[in-house]
């Protein structure tokens, strides 16, 4: 992929694009006499860019190579008020005015709806894939509450391919090399089959090596292997029918890699993992990680101590209190975002399969249309959990005792050897070394129990697995007129049913197969078993949606040149999942090739919590949205064209499910969060002016969103709350064309965001800072909870630390250590069991559920933490201010050649990573140049160019992720494409 960030601000906000390359009958056009333009079908019939009353930006496929834009996330510095980054679970965050996708759920929606030639796609992979061969892109910003309402609160991705001209063949090619030896190929061959009846191929193939260092084996990765072909069919039996079939298929298998660094400040107390007060290049607390804690000599003493059996925590991988180091104490963490070294080496496949097709047939001046059709999109991914390598554990101290003691020597119990002798003769270690093994993920859920192993190491291994499979179907029906009188109207109904199946994100590390097999054992009377499933799941084998609607608008000329237009809409969400996360859960014999059968068999009984079959839900969501429109067009003496509107929209958003949790590690939330609603208020005016020397828009807009949809992971679990903010802002775009050859175009955008009344938990800063607070690490989990007094400030500290130092010790055996100060939060920390914990304190008090009872104010225990009010906070991904500015010149040279240098600058302004907008949010404001050399020939038929992107090779974030607790709190980031550049040639006849 060749990163070429180009942004061209000319083709924004106010819907302007680069008239002189919008259609190739029309490039020899002078803009200043001819004013054509893109025609675009933002409002469902075909209108000139310059007469829609929305804040639209169109794309045709010369727009696009100009720009140097390939892809859709090389696409968001050509668009005002909107940001592209991917996330931590393989999917794309698109945010348009402050609105995206933040939500973390299988049965939540993005806020950008997605189309492929008008049809709605749910959970596409559109966004893996590059653009070729494309009539235009539109992107439409703001809620779209009637036309192409169901989700669209933030706006429209409209992908519309070029289609089969019956006039004649053409064909089209270019083949480009580049840095990284990228070779890219992509080609068009258009043939008219007869009169009525065409067909179009195209496709492209895209390879190069990876953009990151791997300093552990000398491999560069992060690369691309990837191809897409595309077939398109018209038919014109009359004048009246019309209809085109596509069908697209594309396919990639490489080593990409979804985050590019992880950022860590360590907390040398691993009661966090990571500071919450400054960001880092340093390796992770290990301590802080399920992993860590599970393995640990703490944890195992209190789980087994009771039985007798304490004395088996010698062979515990490492002590939560140990003073020579966590698991990554030494780990090389490179400061360079494009170098790693890391022990696994990333994967990433993805897939997707969609046909298309729609009917057009006018009666008089009714035009009946249908459009629809079906999509298949698969995906899976893996990466380096901690993107570092940790410590051998050829001299572990707990895996030389349990060499020692298999072998007979040293002092051991016979219990302790006959132990030892069971756990290397699991799929843990591989035979005959001191080698430890990690689990393949395994759909079955039986990973190294059936002998599925990723690999065995000197080292523990950490990787993660993200995957899901999408099937979707669907038709919409419209009937539209276009009589001559003032009224006319547009009626319309969508149906479409989505299914989704085995999504999942799966961690697999070396430590969760030790201690299934170290649990399997002691369950089994040391016999030949584990426990299972050996790797964290969340999994949800089923997400279904049927939704349907209904729409209509109606559009009144009030006079020739004052139009109102209104439309109503009411969307109809049926939503179901199927999903659970088991882990370390159930006694399974050594060999077992199917756990699943296993879990299958546990009690269904919704009721309990953390119980671990399928927890199903289901649920109805609908909402009646619309819009309404004033569009004038005055006759003034200053410009050729001018139009003024101003609109007010609802869109709609459905909720969704958050998924069963245990109340002793999870903080209260809702099972069903709630759909969100906005009211949009927008007035803009487009102009040109000096006979088609100057093109000026202007768009301004004030949103109220109601019940915004955002999300937090706690324990290795999503869950996603509700919240209300307001949304204005500004965006001023314009096109100079002095003379023929020369074109400037600028644009400035302006987003003012703000988060109402709310507040949450900051799991980076449990404690949210108070002095009070005793912040607990569980030793079972990795989860942080809080035991806190009520009333800030009425309970000493030292009581509260008392009260756990004093469980602890009676839960412990005295083997927890008394709290500890934690950098960065101003409270104190330690180690225990939270669920234990919670039990105990609401067993100690009258006050009440999670309460204890400590005199003054009395104190509360809070799975979580204490919530922060975040109010008057900037919503993530919301920079304020971006710009940009584009020029070329095309440079006649004689024989009908053309030179056209040109160049692009993109300056987006400072934004939050999240809405907690900490220290550890922040993504720093960025530039991104780029450049390029045309030279044409003869009626275009020829062509080469030279081009560079991100000149200055800027490490742009674009997204931050910050894991959960039980990870260490690390922040995943995500970057723009490093430096590139290149030659391309290309034909077109």
């Amino acid at each position: 992929m060749r990163a070429k960030l180009t942004l061209l601000a000319g083709v924004c906000a106010g819907a302007i694009a680069f008239p002189a390359y919008a259609q190739d009958a029309e490039d020899a056009q002078d803009l200043r006499t001819s004013g054509n333009e893109i025609v675009v079908t933002a409002q469902r019939t075909t209108q000139r860019l310059q007469d829609v009353p929305v804040a639209v930006s169109a794309f045709s496929t010369d727009n696009l190579e100009k720009q140097q834009i390939s892809n859709p996330l090389e696409l968001q510095l050509a668009l005002p008020n909107t940001t592209l980054t991917y996330g931590n679970f393989s999917a794309t965050n698109i945010t348009i005015r402050g609105i995206g996708s933040p939500v973390v759920a299988a049965s939540g929606d993005a806020g950008v709806a997605i189309h492929f030639n008008d049809m709605p796609l749910i959970s596409s992979r559109l966004f893996d894939s590059e653009f070729y061969d494309l009539e235009r892109i539109e992107v439409l910003r703001g809620p779209q509450g009637t036309l192409f309402g169901r989700n669209a609160t933030a706006g429209v991705f409209n992908v519309i391919t070029a289609k089969p001209d019956l006039t004649g063949f053409k064909a089209a090619g270019e083949a480009s090399y580049g840095n990284y030896n990228a070779i890219q190929v992509q080609g068009m061959v258009n043939v008219p089959v007869a009169e009525t009846l065409g067909v179009r191929l195209a496709g492209i193939y895209l390879k190069r090596d990876g953009y990151t260092k791997n300093l552990n084996t000398g491999n560069q990765i992060d690369g691309r292997d990837y191809y897409s072909v595309r077939g398109s069919l018209k038919f014109e039996p009359t004048d009246t029918t019309r209809l085109t079939v596509t069908g697209q298929y594309f396919q990639e298998d490489s080593n990409r890699s979804r985050g590019q660094k992880q950022l860590c400040a360590k907390d040398p107390t691993g009661i966090l993992g990571c500071r919450p007060d400054r960001e880092g290049f340093d390796a992770i607390n290990g301590d802080a990680t399920a992993t860590g804690v599970l393995a640990s000599r703490e944890f195992l003493a209190i789980a087994f101590g009771g039985l007798g059996l304490g004395g088996l925590s010698k062979f515990a991988l490492g002590s939560v209190y140990a003073d020579d180091g966590d698991n990554y104490t030494g780990a090389i963490v490179p400061t360079d975002v494009r170098t790693v070294a890391v022990d696994f080496e990333p994967l990433w496949n993805s897939d997707q399969t969609t046909v298309q097709a729609e009917l057009q047939q006018d009666i008089g001046n009714v035009t009946l249309t249908l459009n629809g059709g079906y999509s298949h999109s698969k995906y899976s991914s893996s990466i380096d959990y901690n993107l570092t390598t940790t410590r051998s554990i050829l001299d572990n101290p707990g895996l030389v005792a349990l060499r020692q003691a298999a072998a007979g020597q040293g002092v051991f119990t016979p219990t302790e050897r006959l132990f030892a002798t069971r756990m290397l003769a699991s799929n843990t270690f591989r035979p005959g070394s001191n080698q430890i093994c990690t689990s393949a993920y395994d759909p079955l859920h039986a990973g190294s129990i059936a002998g599925r192993v990723q690999g065995c190491t000197d080292n523990s291994n950490e990787f993660d697995y993200s995957a899901g499979e999408s099937t979707q179907w669907s038709l919409e029906g419209r009937v539209a007129t276009d009589f001559d009188g003032p009224f006319n109207f547009l009626l319309g109904g969508l149906y479409l049913q989505n299914k989704g199946k085995n999504i999942t994100y799966s961690v697999m590390a070396s430590g969760f197969d030790y201690m299934s097999a170290f649990l399997g054992i002691l369950n089994s009377g040391f016999g030949n078993s584990t426990m299972g499933p050996p790797f964290f799941d969340s999994e949800t084998a089923k997400a279904e949606l049927t939704t349907y609607g209904v729409f209509g608008e109606v559009y009144f000329n009030i006079a020739d040149n004052l139009k109102l237009t209104g439309g109503l809409r009411y969307s109809n969400d049926k939503k179901y999942i199927a999903a659970r996360q088991p882990f370390l859960l159930l006694p399974v014999a050594n060999g077992t090739s199917n756990v699943n059968a296993l879990i299958d068999q546990l009690d269904n009984d919704k009721s309990k919590p953390g119980q671990q079959t399928y927890a199903e839900q289901e649920g109805t969501f609908d909402a009646v949205t619309g819009r309404v429109v004033l569009d004038w067009k005055p006759e003034v003496s200053f410009t050729q064209d001018t139009l003024v509107y101003a609109s007010y929209t609802r869109g709609n958003k459905p909720g969704g499910f958050n998924p069963p949790y245990d109340p002793n590690l999870f903080p209260p939330v809702p099972t069903t969060f709630k759909g969100e609603t906005i009211d949009a208020f927008e007035v803009g005016t487009k102009n040109t002016f000096l006979g088609g020397e100057l093109q000026l828009n202007l768009t301004g807009f004030y949103y109220k969103y109601k019940d915004f949809q955002v999300s937090r992971i706690i324990n290795r679990t999503s869950f996603n709350d509700n919240t209300d903010a307001n949304i204005w802002g500004a965006e001023l775009e314009a096109i100079i064309r002095p003379s023929r050859n020369f074109t400037v175009n600028a644009s400035m955008s302006y987003l003012n965001t703000k988060i109402l009344n709310f507040s949450a938990i900051d799991t980076r800063n449990p404690s949210n800072g108070r002095s009070d607070v005793a912040i607990i690490k569980d030793l079972q989990s990795g989860a942080n909870c809080v035991v806190a007094p009520t009333v800030a400030g009425s309970v000493p500290i030292a009581t509260t630390l008392a009260l756990v130092n004093g469980f602890n010790a009676a839960a412990g055996g005295g083997l927890i250590r008394p709290a500890v100060q934690v950098p960065g939060t101003n409270s104190y920390g330690a180690y225990s069991l939270c669920g234990a914990l919670g039990d105990f304190l609401r067993a100690s008090t009258p006050v009440g559920t999670y309460m204890y009872d400590t005199g003054a104010g009395g104190g509360q225990f809070l799975p979580g933490g204490v919530a922060r009010d975040i109010s008057g906070n900037e919503l993530a991904n919301s920079p304020k201010w971006k710009f940009a500015i584009g020029a070329q010149y095309d440079a006649d040279i004689g024989g009908d050649w053309t030179l056209t240098p040109r160049v692009d600058l993109s300056v987006t302004g400072t934004s939050w990573g999240s809405n907690f907008n900490t220290i550890r949010d922040k993504l720093a404001g960025y530039e991104i140049v780029n450049a390029q050399l045309i030279l044409t020939g003869p009626e275009s038929k020829i062509s080469a160019r030279a081009f560079i992107s991100n000149v200055f090779n800027s490490q742009a974030i674009t997204g931050k992720y910050i894991t959960d607790p039980s990870s260490a709190l690390f922040t995943n980031i995500y970057t723009l494409d490093p430096r590139t550049y290149g030659v391309a040639v290309g034909f077109k006849f």
